[in-house]
């Protein structure tokens, strides 16, 4: 069980990881008007895409570098002031080079969050409690990552403009950097087990680090399926033929893609409440045996049926998210998290987002079609035997860590 103020500390850090994906997803949402004012086609708007995502993956190496040396707190608030001020940029550019350049910044700024959130939150929890306040802090992703669409059908449906989304994205990151200087105090800041001179049991400071690095290879392969789906996810559903009265077509896709990616918050809680030290690996495999299962069921899916299959998507892969962050704890000493949460995060959100170009490439209008599927079928085919060659390398792990 978690005390109050680790509580506190979990929850206050969570706001950061719910900012950060607003602020992934930020593109996804206006990605619709972004591709008509400048008339362009999804083979401009998935590389402008990995624009955002490649420097949210990338920057994360040297972000957990900066917090394992000038502390989570200063690295926290860097990110949100960084995100805050590419959002403003982003409302003001006057032409697609200049929205290339903002999406950059503020994939580079969002990078932070990962490698200095989680490090703090794994420094301040143990083997037994970790996987809860992981999945606590996953329940709040996904309230973000669910959030963003929303706040983007809301704001478009209510006559902005996307440039205008963007200014109203520059309020809160300057808001909970403000909570953040007021309520993180010094004490509550990831300090090296060295320099306090305490012991750590066993377990906190092991280093498995042949099994790091195949999840590694799980991180770029399960970052390639959520880029590749996130980014364009509005689009897919608006193939399930729903319009709401009085409600803008873009506006529409959003409300819809937000109840999708609500969703994703029961798999965060669920994979939270379930996990022990000893069940990992194997739910890991499992999720990502129904990820697989799921994306075959997207390739396939018509009208109404399309929002159950991307539904079951979002359940299962989000389930992933506490259960490989704790991994990461479990295989990493402590001393290196930090470090070892950047790499995983180069490795899903660096390598994974080039899963936004190939489906951009893979969904444009002038792809020629195949024999007996779609593009779009084929390329959510891809996917589904990308998820399960990782429910295949997640299993392999289960089994070689079984016999240790």
């Amino acid at each position: 069980m978690m005390n109050a103020k680790t509580l506190r500390l979990v929850l206050l850090v969570s706001c950061c990881h719910a900012l950060v994906h607003i602020y992934e997803l930020s593109f996804a949402s206006v990605e619709q008007l972004v591709a008509a004012e400048y008339h362009v086609d999804t083979d401009v708007t998935g590389p402008l895409g990995t624009c955002l995502r490649m420097p949210f993956g990338l920057g994360a190496l040297a972000a957990g570098w900066l917090a394992g040396h000038f502390g989570a707190k200063r690295l926290l608030l860097v990110y949100l002031a960084g995100c805050s001020g590419a959002a403003l940029l982003a409302a003001f550019v006057p032409n697609l080079a200049g929205m290339f350049v903002a999406m950059f910044l503020l994939g580079s700024f969002a990078s932070i969050y990962h490698p200095a959130g989680l490090g703090l939150i794994s420094h301040h929890t143990d083997a037994e409690n970790r996987p809860m306040a992981l999945g606590y802090h996953g329940i709040l992703g996904s309230l973000g990552i669910a959030a963003a669409p929303f706040l983007a059908a809301f704001v478009l449906d209510s006559g902005a403009t996307w440039q205008q989304y963007y200014l109203i994205l520059a309020v809160p990151g300057l808001v909970l950097g403000g909570l953040l200087m007021l309520r993180l105090s010094r004490e509550d800041e990831p300090s090296h087990p060295d320099a306090q001179n305490k012991p750590l049991p066993p377990e906190e400071d092991a280093a498995r680090w042949g099994a790091y690095v195949l999840l590694l290879v799980i991180a770029g392969s399960s970052g390639f399926v959520y880029h590749a789906v996130l980014n364009f996810l509005p689009r897919y559903l608006r193939g399930a033929g729903i319009q709401f009265a009085q409600t803008e077509a873009i506006a529409a896709d959003n409300y819809l893609t937000g109840v999708v990616l609500f969703v994703g918050i029961l798999g965060q809680y669920t994979a939270g409440r379930i996990a022990r030290p000893k069940t990992l690996e194997p739910i890991l495999a499992a999720s990502f045996a129904g990820v697989a299962a799921s994306l075959f069921g997207m390739a396939l899916a018509e009208g109404h049926w399309r929002i159950w299959a991307a539904a079951g998507f979002a359940l299962l892969f989000f389930m992933h998210q506490p259960i490989f962050n704790s991994l990461v704890a479990k295989y990493v000493p402590r001393r290196r998290r930090s470090f070892a949460y950047g790499i995983s995060f180069t490795m899903g959100f660096g390598f994974g987002s080039l899963g936004s170009t190939y489906m951009g490439f893979g969904l444009r209008e002038a792809a020629p079609a195949h024999v007996l599927l779609s593009q779009e079928q084929v390329a959510y085919l891809t996917l589904a035997a990308i998820a399960l060659w990782v429910s295949l390398l997640a299993t392999f792990l289960w089994q070689w860590k079984r016999r240790d």
